[in-house]
């Protein structure tokens, strides 16, 4: 079973690699909300952190805290921890949010929580004044979800009619695995995700890191 621990009070949950995203959701109390949509994504917490998160308008690396994974050949490698400042030497959390895999897979993942009065996933029709935390389009409709103020939501663009309620489950678009394609079911701000697509390609500098980090030279 996935391990899951949230610390309400801190805003932080500890959450192993393979934790379904749903599950996150079902296990935070009221008014406190992880840094991804109400969706479930092929690979749960440690897959969405490795692709850099799913439909997010801010920047995705800062809400991810800590993160323990394992790299190609086997090599245990704990980065980061349970606050926002608790960097000491280089920071190598940011390096694997996004890495598509290359630095390998993660078997236990930090993320920050924040609070939110009220909460709603809709259909994005009317553009409002302030853009939604979360964008993304299934299938060609726009979707949205945000959390805050009431009056945010409003400012978002939301206004009471079609909303969808949360718990949307995407796995069964991706039976051979999510990956990044020139067309597919999902798209958001950063890429068209395809069935057995693939990652995109790694700069020269980020590979020597990689195989640095799985003990190559190091």
């Amino acid at each position: 079973m996935p391990v899951l621990h949230v610390a309400a009070a801190d805003q932080y949950l500890i959450a192993s690699g393979d934790t379904p995203l749903l599950e996150v959701y079902r296990a935070l109390p009221e008014n406190l909300y992880p840094p991804f949509p109400p969706v479930e994504l092929p690979g749960g917490v440690g897959e969405l952190v490795a692709r850099g998160g799913f439909g997010q308008t801010f920047f995705f690396a800062a809400d991810v805290l800590g993160v323990v994974y394992q790299t190609p050949s086997g090599r245990r490698v704990e980065a980061g921890g349970r606050v926002v400042k608790n960097v000491q030497g280089y920071d190598l959390v940011r390096p694997f949010v996004g890495s598509f895999g290359l630095l390998g897979r993660a078997l236990e993942v930090t993320l920050r929580l924040r609070p939110g009065r009220a909460a709603a996933l809709w259909r994005y029709e009317r553009e409002g004044e302030l853009t939604p935390r979360f964008l993304w389009e299934e299938e060609g409709r726009r979707l949205a979800f945000h959390f805050g103020h009431p009056r945010e939501l409003a400012r978002a663009g939301f206004a009471g009619e079609l909303r969808l309620e949360p718990g949307r489950d995407y796995r069964h678009y991706f039976p051979a695995g999510m990956g990044v394609g020139d067309e597919g079911p999902l798209a958001d701000r950063r890429f068209v995700w395809a069935d057995g697509g693939g990652r995109p390609e790694a700069p020269a500098a980020f590979a020597r890191l990689a195989a640095l980090l799985d003990g190559g030279g190091a």
